[in-house]
């Protein structure tokens, strides 16, 4: 097995702007490492930079402890998945996946031995004589695994490889991709915009926002202590609440005052100060309902009913959002223009400031 070690890459297109700032990351060897984040946040750019389909503009890339920005892409010893498959056409699923092993030295017994290897893993032997025509998108897709596998890379780099798929069978491939890591045990970095994807699969994630790294942390780690506004607001859905309001010290805690929707005491918070803005953000299955009078006076928008769940949009008063509110099914009966008072469960609140860095990390 592999690191990977990413040290100071920057990334500018001519004369325009940087498009990575100073990437620093350390992917362990054996892990599942995922990029997540929105379009054009650099996610992308930076795979293809470790699997050489770009030039950095600075930095050092290490596969391994071999430094490795400079080499070809052919001697990096990486097998990237792309978003689009990249099937040849005109050749067999077989001819696909040994394609790979068409200019080594390994005889036709050998590449035949590789390939059938792959497609019982993948579990697409029966589909080795067909053209990629003949096959659904998450067949295409394993054929492209396939022929990564057969590699024996030394990382497995994956861009987007679910996104074109329909929902269902994304959770089925991403099951798929789950069993395979565990089984090869080979480092690997997917890339993707998808949060579910990212928390699902990923033994740790890389947040990215604008061309830099906002956290790392595992999945649970950056759910429940996000250490800003953006990553927490990122992760989860329905996404966390964010509530500006003033915040002041009261006793041991804080009152953090809402304007005409009132205001709520969060103690033992660790935060200390006079008077200042604040933002709570709390996610929705951590804000509940308070008797008349004794939380954040409310609105409902509107309300969904999942199944197993409902959530309620419930707006304050000069807020912007509604805020979502998570409950058992049925648990209580509620309509669009009801009104709600909302109550946050204080051990589970963030707060940020101005420049949305988390104050009261846990």
């Amino acid at each position: 097995m592999t690191h990977l070690t990413l040290k100071g890459i920057e990334k500018q297109y001519g004369q325009g702007p940087r498009v990575l700032h100073g990437i620093d990351l350390h992917v362990r060897s054996g892990e599942f490492m995922v990029f997540v984040g929105p379009s054009g946040c650099g996610k992308t750019t930076l795979l293809r930079s470790i699997a050489g389909l770009e030039d950095i503009s600075a930095g050092q890339i290490f596969i391994g402890d071999e430094e490795s920005q400079d080499l070809p892409p052919v001697d990096r010893g990486v097998a990237m998945v792309f978003q689009n498959y990249a099937l040849y056409p005109h050749m067999t699923v077989a001819e696909n996946i040994g394609f790979a092993l068409k200019f080594t030295r390994l005889g036709k017994a050998e590449v035949h031995k590789a390939v059938m290897r792959a497609a019982e893993m993948l579990q697409i032997v029966p589909l080795l004589d067909r053209k990629p025509k003949a096959l659904s998108g998450g067949q295409r897709q394993r054929v492209a695994i396939g022929r990564a596998i057969v590699r024996h890379p030394k990382v497995f780099l994956f861009d987007e490889p679910l996104s074109n798929l329909d929902a269902a069978l994304r959770v089925q491939m991403r099951m798929e991709l789950a069993r395979l890591h565990r089984e090869l045990g080979t480092t690997m970095v997917y890339v993707t915009h998808d949060q579910v994807e990212a928390m699902t699969l990923g033994t740790r994630i890389a947040v990215f926002n604008a061309g830099r790294i906002e956290q790392v942390g595992s999945p649970m780690e950056l759910y429940h202590n996000p250490g800003t506004r953006f990553v927490a607001g990122f992760l989860g859905s329905p996404k966390m609440c964010f509530l500006p309001g003033i915040a002041s010290q009261e006793g041991a805690g804080l009152r953090l005052s809402m304007g005409d929707a009132g205001s709520v005491f969060l103690p033992d918070q660790g935060v200390r100060g006079t008077a200042r803005e604040l933002t709570l953000g709390v996610r929705p299955e951590h804000l509940g309902f308070a008797a008349p009078g004794g939380g954040l006076k409310a609105t409902v928008d509107q309300v969904e009913h999942l199944g197993d769940c409902d959530i309620a949009y419930a707006r304050l008063a000069g807020q912007a959002e509604p805020a979502a509110v998570k409950l058992a099914s049925g648990s209580r009966p509620l309509n669009a223009g009801d009104l709600v008072w909302l109550q946050p469960e204080s051990k589970h609140c963030h707060l940020f400031d101005a420049e949305g860095r988390v104050v009261n990390a846990r």
